[in-house]
């Protein structure tokens, strides 16, 4: 399941209503020990790693279920509790607003003929932002273990082979 994707996602159809494949999985979770925390509302579930055995880096995997014409269309992506999601686009945006200005404020100076030196600070913000997808790309690695447990665990409970995108 090694993926670049930031989020990886996958999409089953499974021939059951939504409440039947929830049951499938509450009961999958009592017959294991209860082995993740879950938060649940109309048509979602999420699956988190205890908070025990959680690190900085620990995946959840957030399931929708969709009401289909024969069953039910199951959607899950595997993404990072949200502290560490926020961070990072908190990053990611600061980055996009420096070189919006230094974009703006050096293309304005090298069109009045002034010196715009500060143009090199693009690809240097650039740097930043693979150095950042990278460290994004380390954090779920370290979480891989943790991210195959949720995944095998709910094609055990399903019945089904789940392709991850």
């Amino acid at each position: 399941m090694t993926s670049f994707r930031i989020r990886p996602k996958f999409q089953i159809h499974l021939e059951k209503d939504s409440s039947t494949v929830l049951d499938d999985l509450r009961k999958g979770l009592e017959a294991e020990g209860n082995p993740f925390d879950t938060v649940e509302w109309p048509g979602h579930l999420v699956l988190k790693i205890k908070k025990e055995k959680q690190h900085y880096w620990s995946p959840q995997l957030n399931l929708q279920f969709i009401e289909a014409d024969k069953g039910t269309d199951v959607s899950g992506r595997y993404e990072p509790h949200h502290n560490v999601w926020t961070l990072f686009i908190l990053c990611y945006l600061s980055l996009t607003i420096m070189a919006l200005f230094i974009g703006i404020i050096g293309f304005s100076r090298l069109s009045l003929g002034m010196s715009a030196s500060m143009l090199w600070g693009l690809p240097v913000l650039a740097g930043v932002a693979i150095l950042l997808y990278f460290v994004s790309q380390l954090g779920q690695k370290l979480g891989a273990e943790e991210t195959f447990d949720l995944h095998h665990f709910v094609e055990r409970h399903t019945g089904k082979n789940i392709d991850i995108r």
